[in-house]
């Protein structure tokens, strides 16, 4: 009995020790062990929203525990990355955030120098897409060619509706309007839902956006599809051109990424890297991917920590170029 009170005397203090030098090697064999909340700065239906139900109910299941989506709309995904940014770096809170909301909405609606390479921690690229131009069935142009024609006889008459300042489908517009060297006014909402409710009604033109959101619509002839602005022709719409096509140089595409607070530990970014590579490359996943169009595209957190810091500097001097700027700048 005395020889066993000594052996725990002489451990205790060593496994405290251990502990106390890596303390992460704990947090992993407890993390997770509460539900995990998965923001998104999408509105409810919107594409953020539909990618993260996706992920989230194969997560659940890998993780043993419930991954709650949590959508955070408004600022163009700035509220969402606010909020990420003050949670605790434990793995329990992560965000999913198109290209446009996390390295392109900082530099337009930030006054705080919001930068993803220092406020966030990557875990992982999920996809990668174009968007689909549509407009309006009051919109004469069937091709881009029409629409230019049309911008070009009616500047400043078009309207194009998006999500927000910042957003993708805002710098789609943007960079279409300088090649084609025409004058659209830019109408932003509250999210994809609402700017595809007035785009419907006939309260906006022209839009640029996600295939999976606006395809339906397209089949019901409530909007026509003139063009897609990745280099390749979409799979949902192999009969739509590129806009490269008709006005070359043209190319726009995106992704979208799953980051988690900075300084994360790094065994719970590995975990959750691991666990939803294996989630969106899992057979069902990849084919839902495949039928709303987007391309499935995973890699290490190390690779996506990258392309966020090279995404977030190219896109500020795009935008610079672009003569976008912060609407709350003078």
């Amino acid at each position: 009995m005395n020889n066993q009170l000594k052996t725990c005397s002489y451990v205790l203090p060593v496994v405290a020790w251990l502990l106390a030098l890596f303390p992460t090697a704990a947090t992993a064999q407890a993390y997770p062990n509460k539900p995990v909340r998965l923001m998104t700065g999408s509105a409810a239906g919107g594409g953020g929203d539909l990618t993260s139900r996706a992920i989230a109910q194969k997560l659940s299941a890998s993780l043993g525990q419930q991954v709650i989506v949590d959508d955070r709309p408004g600022a163009t995904g700035m509220i969402a990355n606010q909020l990420l940014a003050r949670a605790a770096p434990d793995g329990y809170t992560i965000l999913l955030q198109p290209s446009s909301f996390i390295c392109i909405s900082p530099h337009l609606n930030s006054q705080e120098g919001w930068d993803p390479s220092k406020n966030v921690a990557g875990i992982i690229q999920v996809s990668a897409y174009g968007l689909v131009v549509v407009v309006h069935p009051s919109v004469p142009a069937k091709t881009v060619k029409e629409l230019i024609a049309i911008a070009e006889a009616k500047p400043g008459v078009l309207n194009f509706a998006t999500s927000g300042v910042g957003s993708n489908f805002h710098l789609g517009a943007e960079i279409f309007k300088l090649r084609a060297k025409v004058n659209m006014v830019h109408v932003p909402y509250r999210g994809s839902t609402a700017a595809v409710i007035d785009l419907i009604a006939g309260r906006a033109d022209v839009m640029f956006g996600l295939v999976p959101v606006l395809n339906p619509y397209i089949k019901e002839g409530k909007l026509r599809a003139i063009a897609f602005t990745a280099r390749k022709r979409n799979v949902l719409l192999p009969d739509v051109p590129t806009v490269g096509e008709s006005l070359p140089g043209y190319s726009v595409e995106s992704w979208e990424g799953v980051v988690a607070p900075a300084v994360t530990p790094r065994d719970i970014i590995a975990r959750l890297n691991q666990e939803i590579a294996a989630a969106v490359n899992s057979a069902e996943l990849r084919e839902l991917w495949k039928n709303r169009g987007v391309d499935t595209v995973t890699g290490t957190a190390e690779e996506f920590s990258a392309k966020l810091k090279e995404d977030y500097e190219r896109y500020g001097d795009l935008l610079k170029r672009l003569g976008v700027n912060n609407p709350g700048s003078p």
